[in-house]
Parts: C-alpha cells; structure tokens; sequence
C-alpha cells in the first residue's frame, strides 16, 4: 500500500495562512495529527474521476482496515459496491458527534437500518426500499405490543438521511432516496396533569399518557416519600431546578457555593457502551448559575456534612457517587426514580417529567416565561413555550378567571358608554328647556 493511500496529516498553517497538510513538520511527533485514506472508486455516469478521501483516524493501522473494509478485501473497486451497511460504520467513524447523539445513532443502525438495508448497495438504494422498510418496523413494532412513535420513525429517517448526504459528498450517490419517504408526523406530545380524572382512568384501564406532569400535591407527596433517602436533595433539584438528570448526575462539590446559595451546572453525565462518561452539557445555553431556595440548600448542606463525616477531609468530587467516587449512572437515576413512585402510590412519570413540573410549577408560581427559559437552560424561549410548559388546573382556573374579568369589565364599560349616547340623543331630541312666565335667569 503506497504512502498516497494512507496518510498523516493535520490542521496546522503556516505564516501565511496556507494549510501546511501533509507537509508539517510536526507530524513525526507521534500525538500530533490523524490518519487519513485514499479510494479510488468506479467513475461516474458522466465519466468524472471518484476518489473518496476519509481521516481522523488515531494510527495508521486503524486508517488500513477502514480502508480494507470498505474494499472488501477486492482491490479492483470497480468489481465491488459499497453497501449501506459499509458506508454506515464508516460514516459514523468520520463523524464528531456529541455522546447521546453518537449513542443514538448506532441504536439506529444497529436495531433498524443494518437488519433491512445493511447488505443493499448504495446504488440500489432507493426510496422504495427504504418505505417498505418503515412499514416492516411501524408493523413488527405494534406485533410485539410496543409500536414505534412517529417521533423514533423520523430520527431514523434524520440518521439514514444524514448519512445518505455524507454518500452523496464523497461521490458515492448522485440523489438522497431518504428524502422523499413519507412518515407519520413526529411533533413532540404535550404534557398533561395527572388530575383525578386521569389518575381514575389510569387505575381502571392502565393506560397512561406519552408525557404527564404532577400536580404540586403530587409533586409534594412524592418528596415526602423520597425524604431520607439518599438521592432525595437530587430529586428535590430536579423537582424544583429542572435539571436533567445527566446534570444532576454530574454535580460536583466545586460547582455549589452553599454560602451564596448558588450552583453552577457546567458538565453531565452520559451512559455510552455501558460506561459513564463525563461530557459537556446539551447546548451552550444549558451551562447555566442557578440560585437555590434555603430548604434546597439546607438538604445539601446536610449532604455535605454527611460526605464529610464518611470521608477523609473535605469532601471531593461528585455529589451523588459511588463509594469509589465514580458518579451515578442516569440510568440508576431513573430506576430508582421509578421505584420510588411506586412505593408512593403516585401516578406514573420520566424523570424528565418531574423536569417539566418544574417549569409548570414555576409558572403557578407567578414567574415570568423569561426566568423559566433560563432555568431550564434553553436557547429560544419558543421552545420553552411550547414544549416544557404545562398550565396546572389552578393556574388555568386563575387565568380563566382573568379573562372573563377582562371581558366583564370591557361589557360594563361599553354598555356604561351606551347610556351615556343614548342620554344624550334624548336630551338633543327635546331640545332646550323653556323657562316659565315670570321667572329670570339667575345673574351670576
């Protein structure tokens, strides 16, 4: 295999501006730079020249079996093409992606895309194909009593897009089949209140809603159960803060200033191929300082000397921990969530949910949209608005309330004007009054 085909290169330049590429001195050094390979693949339709160029590989030794896996150990590439299962592992490689967005798109390729399409050339992808391949998951999904939600149907199709445009730049497609398939439509359910209504039909049938929030009473109810056990000053955080639960799992010590009565969320943690990795939070925005109410302080202050008590020195590290320090799994978070609902009677929510609560709760509260936007950590207050708000029946009662105040006194104004015309059409109808025989106006 020539040097041309496997490479090292990097993203240094020179004085002037120009990419030094291949050429930098630096690329000796052994941590400086990544891998990079060359194909030579069939010319297209129109006769042009294909050559698919693919890096950031950490050795040259991974950069050698990308490329040997794409060939299929053929080296004549014209008697091969490229399936959507090959160019799938290859283009997930390539990509940067953040951990949950990586972990859900090897969900996708590995549970949906590779079992129907993997060993289809990309050439004989079409739309069709990737159709009928919808309807297969949206039928076995409801066979085995857990359909797929319009919203998991148009990720899916989101990765095979995705990944389709990256074939597309490298010369391996000419048109993207996955645009044109048709799927149900995949906006996000609302959340609605547990109220006795639905708590009623919920212990009739067992059916429950896709996203439902608490009612202050139930919210109470669930941290007076969950009160001396460990994870309590969490669930009171997310409860009250709408922290993720990645945020939540990933406060450290260093990130509370219990004097000020502040937190700073700055990092979370993720669960990626069974280990628990520490990775930036979901967006820029969501790095955010939040002010802690003095109940919420008092509990973590009391966590604090608890660590204390058990460790050596002042405490480090995570606040939620295993004994050897690591942090808590998200997944530990909810499982345990989950149970303690349970023991509690209460109807059943996500551990998200009780982040939506949060805001609703603190909109009932008389806080402005503004304030919750910047408590949950979102870019758009749009998205606040529409996705993470639920009116709580009192707080829909009061503005009901409102409404109809505005309107009766916007009636009582109006029919007060009405008089008032209709006054003095009538005085101008019997025109001036007539002063009797005898009498003077009165001299001022």
């Amino acid at each position: 295999m020539s040097n041309r085909e496997v490479y090292k290169r990097c993203g240094c330049r020179a004085p002037d501006g120009r990419r030094l590429g291949i050429s930098c001195p630096r690329l000796a050094d052994r941590g400086h730079g990544s891998w990079y390979f060359a194909l030579e693949l069939p010319r297209g339709h129109d006769g042009r020249r294909n050559r698919l160029r693919r890096g950031g590989y950490r050795s040259r030794q991974a950069a050698q079996a990308a490329r040997a896996y794409l060939l299929g150990g053929d080296l004549d590439t014209g008697r091969r093409l490229v399936t959507l299962g090959q160019w799938l592992d290859i283009w997930l490689d390539m990509r940067t992606l953040s951990v949950s967005t990586r972990r859900l798109y090897t969900q996708h390729i590995r549970d949906y895309l590779r079992p129907h399409l993997g060993n289809v050339p990309l050439p004989e992808l079409t739309t069709g194909r990737i159709q009928a391949m919808f309807a297969s998951l949206q039928r076995t999904s409801a066979l085995r009593g857990r359909p797929l939600s319009p919203a998991t149907l148009q990720r899916i199709r989101a990765c095979l897009r995705t990944a389709l445009n990256g074939a597309i730049r490298h010369g391996l497609l000419e048109r993207n089949p996955a645009r044109w398939v048709e799927l149900p439509s995949g906006q996000r359910p609302r959340a609605v209140v547990w109220t006795p209504a639905r708590v009623a039909q919920w212990q009739a049938t067992g059916q429950r809603p896709p996203v439902a929030v608490w009612t202050p009473g139930q919210t109470a109810a669930f941290l007076r159960h969950a009160h001396g056990h460990r994870l309590y000053p969490l669930y009171l955080l997310v409860a009250l803060l709408g922290l993720r639960r990645g945020e939540a799992a990933g406060l450290r010590w260093c990130d509370l200033d219990l004097g000020a009565r502040v937190l700073e969320v700055s990092h979370q943690v993720q669960e990626h191929n069974g280990r628990t990795v520490i990775c930036p939070p979901k967006t820029d925005h969501s790095i955010r300082t939040l002010a802690l109410d003095h109940v919420t302080a008092a509990e973590l202050r009391r966590l604090h000397a608890a660590c204390h008590r058990a460790g050596q020195g002042e405490p480090t590290g995570f606040l939620f921990a295993h004994p050897d320090g690591r942090p808590l799994s998200p997944g530990y978070l909810t499982h345990t969530f989950r149970r303690l609902t349970a023991q509690a009677g209460l109807p059943p929510i996500r551990l998200h949910d009780l982040r939506h609560g949060a805001a609703s709760l603190s909109l009932a509260a008389g806080n402005d949209l503004k304030a919750v936007q910047d408590m949950l950590g979102h870019a758009s207050i749009v998205l606040t608005a529409d996705t993470y708000t639920t009116v709580l029946p009192s707080l829909a009662r009061q503005a009901a309330e409102n409404t109809l105040r505005l309107v009766l006194q916007a009636a009582r104004q109006d029919a007060h004007a009405i008089r008032q015309r209709s006054h003095q059409a009538a005085r101008r109808h019997r025109g001036p009054a007539r002063r009797s025989p005898g009498t003077h106006r009165p001299r001022c």
